[in-house]
């Protein structure tokens, strides 16, 4: 088993919350994409076709700029944790993908939804992360447990 990264997007807390049960469980770096401007409750509006969240994902060429950043050339293997919006990816996780070189590494996408399934969003990923070998992903509840995740990503390490 090669270094592992467990990269994610968090809005309301629920992601980081999962990113770091998963980063525990199968012994990963973590590292939080940042917005370089952060999500109010007004951006995050879904209802609000003139909230920020609503126009990025309207455009799939938005690509909102991360405040952080991170060398990913150490890592073999990166989880990318984010919150499904509008049936896939948000935008600033295509920013993310874009902005690194992911040659000859493997990137496996999870995500937390209340309802909403990961979608297409390992495919977007894998158009956007250019050399990366990219699994089609999971999703989890909220609660999914430090186990559940161990099983889950062992295997794909």
């Amino acid at each position: 088993m090669g270094k592992v990264l467990v990269a994610y997007f968090s809005a309301s807390g629920v992601t980081a919350a999962l990113a770091g049960r998963l980063a525990e469980a199968i012994g990963a770096d973590v590292y939080e994409i940042k917005p370089e401007t952060p999500y109010s409750d007004a951006d995050l509006n879904w209802r609000d076709k003139n909230s920020r969240s609503t126009v990025e994902m309207n455009d799939r060429s938005s690509r909102p700029p991360i405040g952080n950043d991170v060398d990913v050339s150490p890592y073999d293997t990166v989880f990318v944790g984010f919150p499904v919006w509008w049936y896939r990816e948000p935008s600033i996780i295509d920013t993310f993908a874009e902005s690194h070189d992911f040659s000859g590494k493997r990137i496996i996408p999870f995500a937390t939804s209340g309802g909403s399934d990961i979608g297409q969003s390992g495919e977007n990923i894998g158009r956007l992360a250019k050399g990366a070998e990219v699994l089609g992903g999971r999703r989890f509840p909220r609660n999914a447990s430090e186990s559940e995740l161990r099983s889950w990503a062992e295997p794909l390490i």
